[in-house]
């Protein structure tokens, strides 16, 4: 896994969203392995209850910037500090059906223990970089939505845990900005609207 990719990146920016978040990807080298760090959102939230997801929140006025807010955000969520987080870049800005765009940052972070915040995050996951690019691992699949049209949905199956929806967009945008892992040119299948989709 090269993050220079990242830092090489220039990032497109949604500049007319009602409402903005940040979050953090954090990349952890595990018995010499790159892995990348989420967190399964508790199920009493009220937005993406279960769902895996990077640390990350909306803007407050406290934040200086976007950056800020996703630092402060990963901090709350699993207690990782600023100052242990060598951010190198960010990632496109990811629209989501809850009119958020939310802005993602890449970085480095110690292999060490981190501590949910019981009342937003229900697990912390470290999952290889190794497995979430092998193809078994992953499908897709396109259904059309009420307000974007025909969409592409990822899904990134390891350890039990299922990454997608804006996550696994962002996630998809991570692994072909550093390594050689690219997105299939086709889907996996066609669904009708309403089908189900994971928790």
């Amino acid at each position: 896994m090269d993050l220079d990719g990242v830092a090489r990146h220039s990032p497109v920016t949604v500049a007319d969203a009602e409402e903005r978040a940040a979050v953090l990807a954090a990349v952890i080298h595990r018995s010499g392995e790159p892995h990348v760090l989420f967190t399964k959102r508790a199920e009493h939230l009220s937005s993406h209850p279960g769902q895996m997801s990077f640390p990350g929140g909306g803007v407050e006025s406290v934040d200086e910037d976007l950056e800020a807010t996703a630092l402060r955000e990963a901090r709350e969520e699993i207690g990782l500090e600023a100052r242990e987080v060598d951010v190198v870049g960010r990632l496109d800005d990811v629209p989501t059906v809850s009119e958020f765009a939310v802005t993602p940052f890449v970085g480095t972070a110690p292999d060490r223990e981190y501590r949910p915040n019981d009342g937003e995050v229900a697990e912390i996951a470290l999952l290889a970089v190794s497995d979430l690019i092998d193809p078994a691992n992953y499908e897709s699949e396109r259904r059309d939505h009420s307000h974007y049209g025909p969409v592409r949905i990822h899904f990134f199956h390891v350890d039990g845990y299922t990454v997608w929806g804006a996550t696994g967009r962002m996630l998809v945008q991570l692994l072909e900005l550093t390594t050689d892992w690219r997105m299939p040119a086709e889907v996996d299948r066609v669904v009708d609207p309403d089908a189900d989709l994971p928790r």
